[in-house]
């Protein structure tokens, strides 16, 4: 069964794939009717653009699939809470849930009370020490 720890350990992949390139590991996939319609991570190092997060990279990957701006209907699964730019955009493309691995407590949108469209579900915590080791253990590295 497909459930949202299955998505989750996709998205943990494309963090995997962000480390290897240097790059924040955080790692998204965008998924409708059970079926991976978008995956990105970070690029933000390799394209020198703040604006290229993981799910910025999957949103415009997902469109692109669908052929139209709004994600009704699909569900984003990303390693760590999105940030205000995200949330934004998440906001705007009106997808129906967002999945979230572990909180960002400074940078995240819930602690900004912001929150995503009306309809939009949320969910928080699945696979959160998994989620939150990546991105600790990146940042220890750089110290």
């Amino acid at each position: 069964m497909f459930t949202d720890e299955y998505y989750m350990k996709m998205a943990l992949q494309e963090a995997q794939i962000a480390l290897e390139k240097d790059e924040v590991p955080i790692g998204c996939v965008i998924v409708s009717n059970n079926r991976v319609i978008a995956k990105a991570h970070n690029l933000t190092e390799a394209l020198n653009d703040v604006t290229a997060h993981a799910e910025m990279q999957a949103i415009t990957s997902a469109a692109n699939y669908l052929g139209g701006k709004y994600l009704q209907n699909c569900t984003l699964y990303v390693t760590l809470e999105p940030c205000v730019m995200c949330c934004g955009a998440l906001n705007w493309s009106q997808i129906s849930k967002v999945v979230i691995g572990a909180r960002d407590e400074q940078r995240g949108f819930i602690n900004k009370n912001l929150s995503l469209h009306p309809k939009t579900e949320l969910v928080v915590g699945v696979m959160e020490n998994e989620c939150s080791d990546f991105v600790k253990n990146f940042f220890k590295s750089k110290r």
